[in-house]
């Protein structure tokens, strides 16, 4: 038997390990060399890791959740084993091994900077979806075949896809057969609770939240704003639009007065180098949109909101937010965002407190817009109100600009005309 020992590839600046997501064969399984073997994630990237050979996988190292040294074995094949099915007829197997024991392709060049708080995960060459999942039990040399959904679906009730079966085409897992998995006995866990081990982009949320919480001295300030005429214009926009055509939220005329109160307050747009101990202030206006995703939170970055039409910087949220959705997005609309805006929508409530993202010294949250009674001009009338969360790093930014920062904000909400005056 000749084997092949393939190490944890040097993944780029600075990594010294890797945490396995999921394995995609196991021991005894074929494989030809290019196909994708283990989905792995550093501090930096998300990467897909191809076999560098074709062989039987003789042992692998680590489950979801572990993390491997770069250097280290990572799996072992013998490249002496029987061509894989699928290969080209006469074709022999491989038993040479390659010069390098990095991954072949796209997957070696993998490197990213250190991702901002939200702890999004910057898109490695081919796209790696964080979940902790390896291999299907109908398929257990090929990917798991399911929705993004699913798989959400799947780490929230702890399921494990490599036990499920799938009953769509092809193998693929669809939501019944999440429901059917279950409501499975379990042998290794009670009924009443289950365990879900914190891995992926997750696990990156939680180092990410948890470092900022713990190392910037947050000042919280919440204030209330009467955004009925904001409401007028946003409908107006929406009746002029055409058939097809996305309707208009809130989110592009915050983000456009954003940039225009940026120009009073240009200590809120500044990255903050603890390395070096320099607050770095940008004259451009790159703004992070806090997005849910089935993986986790994102925030991709809208690059030079203060360049861009109300329509292009509404068209260039959807863009890139759906990008981040989509497990589409680049490391490069991932990172160096300067200040964030995080909505919840419907969901928004009263009030929050959203947390900094680091290196930034700034957030804007947005909370529910509701109908409700309140005394203007003299008299009780209805009015549209919704409340400004935001925090600001108190070691650089004083109480006193960050609630001016916040009422020339609101200024700008309630007096719409206001954006687009020059000044």
């Amino acid at each position: 038997m000749s084997q092949f020992v393939f190490k944890m590839p040097d993944l780029g600046e600075g990594t010294v390990e890797a945490e396995i997501i999921a394995w995609h064969t196991t021991p005894g399984a074929t494989v030809a060399e290019d196909q994708i073997i283990v989905e792995v994630m550093t501090d930096k990237a998300a990467v897909e890791v191809p076999a560098p050979v074709s062989g039987k996988v003789v042992s692998i190292t680590g489950g979801p959740g572990d993390k491997v040294a770069v250097g280290s074995p990572l799996i072992v094949f013998d490249v002496g084993a029987a061509a894989p099915a699928g290969a080209k007829p006469g074709e022999a197997p491989k038993t040479e091994a390659p010069k390098a024991e990095a991954p072949k392709g796209e997957a070696a060049k993998t490197a990213a900077r250190a991702m901002p708080a939200g702890a999004q995960s910057a898109a490695a060459p081919r796209a790696a979806s964080a979940t902790p999942a390896a291999a299907p039990a109908t398929a257990p040399t090929g990917r798991i075949m399911t929705s993004p959904a699913n798989r959400r679906r799947a780490r929230e009730a702890g399921i494990d896809l490599t036990t499920v079966v799938g009953s769509g085409p092809g193998g693929r897992i669809v939501r019944e057969d999440l429901a059917s998995a279950a409501s499975a006995p379990s042998g290794d866990v009670s009924a009443e609770t289950s365990e879900i081990k914190v891995i992926g982009v997750r696990r990156l949320i939680a180092e990410r939240m948890s470092e900022a919480k713990r190392n910037i001295p947050h000042f919280a300030y919440v204030e209330e704003v009467d955004v009925t005429e904001l409401e007028a214009l946003r409908q107006h926009l929406n009746s002029k639009n055409a058939r097809g055509e996305p309707s208009w939220t809130y989110l592009p005329l915050v983000i456009a007065a954003l940039v225009r109160t940026l120009n009073s307050f240009p200590q809120c747009n500044v990255l903050y180098d603890a390395a070096r101990g320099v607050l770095v202030r940008h004259r451009a206006v790159h703004v992070g949109v806090a997005t849910q995703t089935p993986d986790g939170l994102k925030v991709p970055v809208v690059r030079h909101a203060e360049r861009l039409t109300l329509a292009a910087l509404a068209a260039e949220i959807r863009r890139v937010t759906e990008r981040a959705r989509a497990n589409k997005a680049s490391r490069e609309e991932l990172v160096g965002s300067t200040i964030t805006v995080t909505s919840l929508g419907k969901l928004g409530g009263i009030a929050s407190t959203p947390i900094i993202n680091a290196p930034e010294v700034a957030i804007i949250g947005l909370n529910k817009a509701v109908e409700r009674p309140v005394v203007h001009q003299g008299g009780v009338v209805i009015r549209r109100i919704m409340n400004l969360s935001s925090s600001f790093d108190h070691r650089f930014v004083d109480g006193y600009d960050a609630a001016a920062m916040i009422q020339a904000l609101k200024e700008l909400l309630e007096h719409p005309a206001m954006i687009f005056i020059p000044r």
